[in-house]
């Protein structure tokens, strides 16, 4: 399998640059899915560099995958993961809730937040990429 994490990468650079147009939009419910996105990408490229493959779709469960490999994380970093994890489902689904839909439920500062997050793992992934 070619080694692809240029590619990952570059679609969550283009994912989070989405994540932020969306929070403007005031779609904040997809800001967070996004940015959710584009940190499990960040990670999965990190997974392509090292010449494995990542499945799944935890953040959370993503990062200590690195950590078995020998890579140090911060608990700032774990908890960025734990975080964005809760963005992937019930942002996107009106069953994740009693009533009403995603977007009566996520706010900007939820948005903001989960851009932060996701930015925080980019830097860090492109930190390993690049070393």
């Amino acid at each position: 399998m070619p080694e692809r994490s240029h590619d990952w990468m570059r679609q969550a650079e283009k994912d989070l640059e989405n994540a932020r147009w969306e929070k403007e939009g005031g779609y904040f419910e997809w800001a967070c899915f996004v940015a959710q996105q584009a940190a499990e990408k960040a990670i999965k490229a990190v997974y392509q560099k090292l010449g494995g493959e990542a499945w799944g779709h935890s953040v959370f469960n993503l990062l200590r995958g690195l950590e078995e490999k020998g890579i140090d994380l911060t608990g700032e970093m774990i908890s960025a993961g734990r975080k964005l994890d809760r963005f992937y489902t019930p942002t996107r689904y009106p069953n994740g809730w009693d009533s009403g839909t995603p977007h009566d439920y996520y706010t900007e500062e939820d948005a903001e937040d989960a851009i932060r997050s996701a930015e925080e793992i980019l830097r860090f992934c492109k930190g390993l990429l690049a070393g």
